[in-house]
């Protein structure tokens, strides 16, 4: 805590905080919540100033991890930078995986083949499913529901299961590549991930009966965290928090991308924009990520996984030890990176917090000039400061918890 006789030049000098001067002949008490605290993830450190319980002032911090993400993308070739968008968001990589591939491929005009983008939709939902459950059981621990948190943390893990069985990896995936995928999937896998899932559904749903009318679930997620919908467009909130406001914007039905066109599904919306709201979103678009998965394996067709482009596809290994023209071709690759065509691109996915985009710029090397990320935690945390000032110590966690911010994301 700060020296008492210390001012903050950005606390209100006027209103309920003058009022508290005059009547308690005492200022605001000054706590500093975080980095150093179990809430915040140790990557986030939140001033606030206390009138008693009540928050009339603060400031966020996130900048407690430094990964260097877009320098480090900079210095390495196209390919090489795959497996850093797995440490964005590392509770669902595939879709930051899926987000980057795709702008790279928009940038060499690669077109992926349909059984490769069916896959990148079901590896993609998974990861949807897996970071949803995490978010839900984290913040359900934090406010001392523990028994739901053993339910869905259960749910990740089978979840977990399937991802690893996709790639041979379970968080840091590294699935997806430039023009393909790194694998098709195994034989039985459509009847090992629905048994997988369903079971992972029974879980949630256990969690859904010990949370949602629990009276003091309710009391401490109801009317808290409140953001307008205007002001949540106007900061650039996307996701789960933006449609808990009533607004319906999401990438997969708004801008549609790989196979998300051609799949039924629905787009959960709130209307109170607080916590509560929030959670149920994220509840419901659970089983729409398993209903398109199915859509997925239903439609799946055949043929290959990869793009046959030598611009970003390395040939097969049994070619490369035998004929010396695919020998050639990995060398360059390896050596110099897959040229891209001079010029800049954009391209947003749907992740599991929100619009995730990748702006890249090309000079016309094997490395790309500029790697932008548009990250949604980075975004949806802009406006925290706004949404628990005003509300009680005890609203930060559940508020905080349900913008189901990543650190890696924040890194800029």
């Amino acid at each position: 805590m700060s020296d008492p006789e210390q001012k903050n030049p950005a606390a209100p000098t006027n209103g309920s905080n003058a009022r508290a001067m005059e009547e308690l002949h005492t200022p605001p008490m000054r706590l500093q919540f975080g980095p150093s605290h179990p809430a915040t993830h140790g990557t986030v450190k939140i001033t606030l100033d206390l009138e008693g319980e009540q928050v009339v002032w603060s400031e966020v911090e996130v900048g407690y991890l430094h990964r260097g993400f877009e320098k480090e993308c900079e210095t390495g070739y196209y390919y090489q930078n795959i497996p850093y968008t797995d440490r964005l968001n590392y509770s669902s990589p595939i879709l930051n995986n899926v987000g980057y591939c795709m702008a790279v491929e928009k940038l060499f005009g690669i077109v992926t083949p349909p059984r490769c983008d069916y896959l990148r939709v079901i590896g993609g939902e998974l990861s949807r499913l897996a970071d949803h459950m995490l978010c839900i059981g984290a913040s359900a621990m934090e406010l001392a529901a523990f028994t739901p948190m053993l339910y869905l943390i259960e749910g990740r893990e089978l979840m977990l299961d399937l991802v690893d069985a996709l790639c041979g990896a379970r968080v840091t995936t590294n699935f997806v590549r430039i023009g393909g995928v790194s694998a098709d999937m195994p034989e039985g896998f459509r009847e090992f991930a629905i048994e997988r899932i369903d079971k992972a559904l029974t879980l949630v749903e256990d969690a859904n009966k010990l949370l949602t009318n629990n009276p003091v679930f309710r009391r401490r997620m109801e009317g808290t965290g409140y953001l307008s919908p205007k002001d949540l467009v106007a900061w650039g909130v996307t996701g789960p928090m933006l449609r808990a406001g009533g607004v319906p914007y999401d990438i997969r039905r708004v801008h549609p991308y790989l196979v998300y066109g051609d799949l039924d599904f629905e787009v959960p919306v709130g209307e109170h924009s607080d916590n509560f709201d929030r959670y149920l979103v994220r509840m419901a678009e659970i089983p729409q990520s398993r209903s398109m998965i199915v859509q997925c394996f239903d439609k799946l067709p055949g043929g290959p996984v990869n793009a046959d482009d030598p611009r970003v596809r390395w040939p097969a290994k049994g070619r490369v030890f035998n004929r010396m023209e695919e020998l050639i071709d990995q060398f360059k690759l390896v050596t110099e990176g897959g040229m891209a065509p001079v010029g800049e691109v954009y391209h947003a996915v749907e992740a599991a917090n929100g619009e995730l985009g990748f702006y890249i710029v090309s000079d016309g090397t094997g490395k790309p000039w500029k790697c932008r990320c548009r990250a949604p935690s980075f975004s949806n945390m802009s406006p925290l400061s706004k949404m628990i000032t005003g509300g009680q110590l005890a609203d930060v966690v559940p508020t905080f918890g349900m913008i189901n911010m990543i650190g890696g994301e924040c890194d800029r």
